[in-house]
């Protein structure tokens, strides 16, 4: 019986359920405002696009291969350098489960409060931000103790999530659209000519190297393709279907971003709302939505009492569907980016106990060790002395840093991987050499200046813990990966 093929619709559904993320239209109006609607674009054309099809291609020639990006570095630029480019993926994800872990608490507060409670948090004289930090690494403990004994089913929670997701997206749009009808088509936060669009009311987006840090802001939005790049087998007539896929879901995407980015001025003025000290990276979205649920009453005539309890009920809704998210992914995250890792890349590059797995089938002994990285990282940074608003930007730019990294090893290993003439080509869309490292060139140049422009703006504001963890992520697991492939080397596990 023959499989079904993936049309050209469901793969661009699949693109976009991977890719989009409703948070990233909180994080962007908070960080630039409708400013940030240019750099969602860009960032859309010179990196989401051409990387999209370079991954496409990799999935189409290596789809026989189990162990993913290690496979395709490994058939493209050797060994050494897939070793260390997926280990800097792989850290990309450790550095997600230590912001994420301190994250999660938000959605939980929202929903059983109706608002971020997280900030007054204290614990035995521990102030609200070691006290989240606590909580972060009890909770990894707790996740990896339980993954480790092939409790997976409870990542079927994260479906749920999806769904809840879905709704949270039609619920924003159509209240906005109400409110902007109730009030004659004027908006919040008013459009004063072009330089709105140009320019952030964020007093922390004021320099230009602080504008050019934000391309790795919409990066972020656009990264998760490369989990895709092994369902070309699956795709109907792939050569076709797939650049068809990428060009129409990078248009509903960017478009996408770039409408909710908009929508949100019409419920929220960003100096009144935004402005004030307790909205932070961590926050943001259950403000927002506080905040449009308090508008929708208005606009509709209700009370303020009833407007007020509109606003806490449309909280609770973003907190239980981004909870129940969060849940599902960490179940699934602990331990499926390193259980691929280790099992697809050469056995003998590491120690045996790594390699083995339990009567769960699963790598215990490396989900622990990842565990007691994460948990470490959490409490360096957790206790280093940062004020709750400082403390989630330090986060999500180590989150943001760490996954475009990975990028910089796909995309620069992609025009040695067309040299080779060995290889089935499946689907082939950069045809032309000229082409290929043109392109190569401007995706790297992108992926470079947002990653050197965000470690470097912090120095230049004198926030040098936050430029140090920001740096450290990639730096600390490259290190490391390097140490672990030349020790292989040297105990002549491995040929030079």
């Amino acid at each position: 019986m023959n499989k079904k093929k993936i049309k050209l619709f469901g793969l661009v559904m699949m693109i976009f359920s991977t890719i989009f993320g409703f948070a990233n239209s909180t994080v962007a109006y908070e960080q630039m405002g409708y400013g940030s609607i240019m750099w969602y674009i860009l960032a859309a054309i010179f990196f989401f696009l051409p990387s999209a099809l370079m991954l496409a291609e990799y999935g189409a020639a290596f789809k026989e291969a189990k162990g993913g990006i290690y496979s395709w570095l490994a058939g493209s630029v050797g060994e050494k350098i897939a070793f260390i480019g997926t280990f800097i993926w792989l850290a990309s994800w450790v550095i997600w489960l230590v912001s994420t872990s301190n994250k999660v608490w938000i959605p939980l507060s929202a929903l059983l409060f109706g608002k971020d409670t997280t900030q007054s948090w204290n614990f035995l004289g521990l102030g609200a931000t070691q006290t989240i930090g606590l909580l972060a690494i009890i909770w990894i403990l707790g996740v990896t103790f339980f993954s480790t004994r092939g409790m997976d089913f409870v990542a079927k929670v994260g479906s749920i999530g999806g769904i809840f997701t879905i709704a949270l997206n039609v619920i924003f749009c159509v209240a906005s659209i109400v409110i902007w009808i109730a009030d004659h088509g004027a908006l919040k936060q008013p459009i004063t000519g072009w330089s709105s669009f140009t320019t952030s009311p964020n007093p922390d987006f004021s320099t230009l190297v602080a504008l050019l840090s934000f391309v790795v802001y919409a990066i972020f939005a656009y990264a998760g393709m490369e989990s895709l790049g092994g369902v070309m087998d699956d795709v109907e007539k792939p050569e076709k279907t797939f650049p068809r896929a990428v060009l129409i879901s990078t248009l509903v995407i960017a478009l996408s971003y770039s409408l909710m980015i908009f929508m949100w001025g019409i419920s929220t003025n960003w100096q009144e709302v935004i402005g004030k000290n307790e909205a932070n990276l961590g926050n943001i979205t259950y403000v927002l939505m506080n905040n449009l649920g308090v508008v929708l009453g208005q606009a509709l005539g209700l009370t303020a009492q009833t407007s007020q309890f509109l606003g806490v009920l449309m909280t609770r809704f973003a907190g239980l569907g981004m909870f129940i998210g969060y849940v599902g992914a960490f179940f699934i995250l602990v331990y499926s980016p390193i259980k691929s890792f280790i099992l697809g890349s050469d056995p003998k590059l590491w120690p045996k106990k790594m390699t083995n797995l339990n009567k769960a089938g699963m790598p215990a002994f490396s989900m622990w060790l990842q565990a007691t990285i994460v948990c470490i990282f959490i409490f360096l940074v957790a206790f280093g002395g940062s004020a709750a608003q400082k403390f989630y930007t330090i986060l999500t730019d180590m989150a943001n840093v760490s996954t475009s990294c990975p990028y910089l090893f796909l995309v620069g290993a992609f025009p040695f991987f067309k040299q080779r003439t060995d290889i089935e080509r499946p689907f082939e869309f950069f045809k032309s050499r000229k082409w290929t490292w043109i392109v190569t060139i401007i995706v790297l140049l992108v992926l470079v200046g947002g990653i050197i422009f965000t470690c470097v703006e912090p120095i230049l504001q004198h926030e040098y813990d936050t430029a140090f963890w920001t740096i450290i992520g990639p730096v600390f697991f490259g290190v490391i990966a390097w140490i672990f492939y030349h020790q292989a080397v040297a105990k002549g596990k491995l040929n030079k």
